[in-house]
């Protein structure tokens, strides 16, 4: 395997991943934390905060396209990789640890899309007035 599942640290304030670069890992937040960025007409907007045991970048790892926000550390922090060829080995080689990232990530997507819709919904039923 290459340098994925390894600990890095990040310093407070230092940039994990950069919107619109290429992702090739998804992110585990081993300890600390970082905030999630999206840029969008010059403003940036807060998307979430993470911290110890939060997931972030793991559409890199099914769709390989760019990165759809930025990651910013806002703690010292220690993160886990996992690059997308990692991932695939991980498939072949040991299908049940493969099946127990796949069902968490699935898990996770699950809840951000309900919490969005819920956003969503919050956000129209505002603008009607």
């Amino acid at each position: 395997m290459d340098d994925g599942v390894l600990g890095k640290e990040y310093r407070d304030g230092e940039e994990i991943c950069r919107q619109g670069d290429h992702g090739d890992r998804m992110y585990v937040v081993q300890q600390g934390g970082a905030n999630v960025f999206h840029e969008e007409g010059g403003v940036e907007v807060l998307v979430g905060e993470l911290k110890a045991g939060d997931i972030f970048g793991e559409m890199a790892i099914f769709d390989q396209s760019e990165r759809s926000t930025d990651a910013i550390a806002n703690t010292d922090c220690t993160l886990y990789t996992i690059t997308r060829s990692d991932f695939e080995l991980l498939m072949d080689f040991n299908r049940d640890i493969a099946y127990k990232v796949l069902w968490a990530v699935t898990k996770m997507l699950s809840s951000r899309l309900r919490q969005t819709n819920d956003n969503l919904r919050s956000f129209l039923a505002m603008s009607m007035f």
